[in-house]
Formats: C-alpha cells, sequence, structure tokens
C-alpha cells in the first residue's frame, strides 16, 4: 500500500500542488490574464478547460477557496517531499505530520465537496467532480488507517498486530 500513497503523494507534489493550484496563486482573474512563467500555457489552459466545463469554484476563486490553495501550496507541498523521504526511508517521524495532513486534508475535501453540492458556485457535473476528488478523501483515510495503527508505524514487529 505504501507504493500507492507515494504515487499519490508524488503526483500532489509535482502536479497538483505547484501545477493546478499554483495556477491559482498566479493568476488572480481567469478571464483577464497574461500567461506567467509558471506553469506552462499549456497546463494553465487545462485548468482553465476543467473549470469552465464542470468545477465553477475553481474559476471563481472566493476567498475560502484561495485559502484552501495557500494551505497546499505552503503546507502540504513540503509535507509531500518530507513525507516521501520518510516514506520511503522508513521514517517513524512523520507520523504525526502525515495525521495532520490527512486530517486537514479531509476537512478542506468536504468543504469543497460541500461547495460542490450546494454552494454559490455548484457543479453542473457533479460525478465527474465526485470522481476526480475521490482521490483526496480515499487517500487521506488511508494514510490516517497506516498511521493510526502504531505510533511506530514503519517498524515490522507494529505493522503485525498480535492475534
Amino acid at each position: 500500500m505504501d507504493i500507492a500513497i507515494l504515487i499519490f503523494f508524488g503526483i500532489n507534489l509535482l502536479f497538483i500542488t505547484y501545477i493546478v493550484d499554483l495556477e491559482q496563486l498566479v493568476i488572480a482573474d481567469p478571464q483577464h490574464f497574461n500567461y506567467p512563467l509558471w506553469p506552462p500555457s499549456k497546463l494553465v489552459d487545462l485548468v482553465h478547460w476543467y473549470g469552465r466545463n464542470f468545477d465553477p469554484v475553481l474559476m471563481a476563486r472566493p476567498a475560502w477557496w484561495r485559502a484552501t490553495i495557500w494551505i497546499d501550496a505552503l503546507f502540504f507541498g513540503p509535507f509531500y517531499v518530507f513525507a516521501i523521504y520518510a516514506f520511503i526511508k522508513g521514517r517513524n517521524w512523520i507520523r504525526l505530520g502525515s495525521i495532520i495532513w490527512a486530517s486537514v486534508m479531509l476537512t478542506n475535501v468536504t468543504i469543497i465537496l460541500f461547495e460542490e453540492v450546494q454552494g454559490e458556485h455548484a457543479s453542473p457535473a457533479l460525478a465527474r467532480v465526485f470522481l476526480s476528488n475521490a482521490a483526496w478523501i480515499i487517500f487521506p483515510l488511508i494514510v490516517l488507517y497506516r498511521m493510526a495503527r502504531s505510533v511506530r508505524p514503519f517498524d515490522p514487529a507494529s505493522n503485525h498486530p498480535e492475534k
């Protein structure tokens, strides 16, 4: 299961946090902007296409939404770097950070999905948006389970509870 978590963290680090989310920090108004140096224009266009067709809140960018993006860029991005290292090397010190990350991620995604269903910027393609966001519910739950089983989650003896 750790390989799936590592892939998820890697995608978040390399694509979601510093391309998709960064686009929303460097382009305040997606209706009137000049392409930034980063992210690349093709990826900016991809984000805008997805927002226009499926996810209106992504294009509206209300203050609460931008706050979640800043949390992602300032806290989750660095977390992914440390977590990838810790999961590869089996470092138990990542346990508390993983629990905090998963808790905040679940909170943010719950708020975002509530907006998608009933908010001012509700999605016209709810099933697609839910499927697109499912990993951000599933993986935090997996990480919470993985880290809650033991105070030393990477010690071999801790991963085989006595029967």
